[in-house]
């Protein structure tokens, strides 16, 4: 099922900021939102739930070390993604 994917402004900020950081990722990273619109649970992104803090959000994987943390939201009776921020395993836990 294909999700809309919806950017939050910490969003932009963070990917913007990996995308100056690490240009020669940027192709990796749109693959993976390519993937997470087509299927979230894409066995290459590793999807899984998030616990304590972080309850109720997602998270995937692009690459070894860079994560996207996301919630699923319905709108207009569609579910979508919010994609919250993007980062190392260290920044965004």
């Amino acid at each position: 099922m294909k999700r809309n994917l919806v950017n939050s402004p910490s969003f932009v900020r963070a990917a913007k900021k990996y995308i100056k950081k690490n240009p020669d990722k940027t192709e990796d990273f749109k693959t993976a939102l390519e993937k997470l619109s087509e299927n979230a649970f894409d066995p290459s992104l590793k999807t899984h739930k998030l616990s304590g803090i972080l309850a109720g959000r997602w998270a995937c994987s692009v690459g070894y070390d860079l994560r996207i943390i996301f919630k699923f939201v319905e709108s207009d009776g569609r579910e979508n993604i919010l994609l919250l921020t993007v980062g190392t395993h260290d920044e965004v836990y």
